[in-house]
């Protein structure tokens, strides 16, 4: 049974940082690609960085671009998002997800690809 636990949301006002946290469980975290993800009130949950397996490449969604960082430990099974300059825009609660095959060789950005997803921390930016 694999378990996703985020952890690290708050409120912070416009232009300051967060970092997020998402602990994966119950199979080998270092073979899967993993992601992150947001849903703003009323608003569909999008795509917002990837990370390969192997920590090798990473993708960002244009809006977060040069503002968030994707990393991740393989030797403790975490992913982090590190989030910087931040809008009020970026108001929503996050996903942290992981991709369902191995080893996979393109990054993805549809929830779709996704098999597993934690449930959710809270970033609040106020203006």
């Amino acid at each position: 049974q694999v378990q996703l636990v985020e952890s690290g949301g708050g409120l912070v006002q416009a232009g300051g940082s967060l970092r997020l946290s998402c602990a994966a469980s119950g199979r080998t975290f270092s073979r899967y690609a993993m992601g992150w993800f947001r849903q703003a009130p009323g608003k569909e949950r999008e795509f917002v960085a990837a990370i390969k397996w192997s920590g090798g490449s990473t993708k960002y969604a244009e809006s977060v671009k040069g503002r968030f960082t994707i990393s991740r430990d393989n030797a403790k099974n975490t992913v982090s998002l590190q989030m910087n300059s931040l809008k009020p825009e970026d108001t929503a609660v996050y996903y942290c997800a992981a991709e369902g095959a191995a080893f996979r060789v393109e990054l993805q950005t549809e929830t779709k690809d996704y098999d597993y997803w934690g449930q959710g921390t809270q970033v609040t930016v106020s203006s």
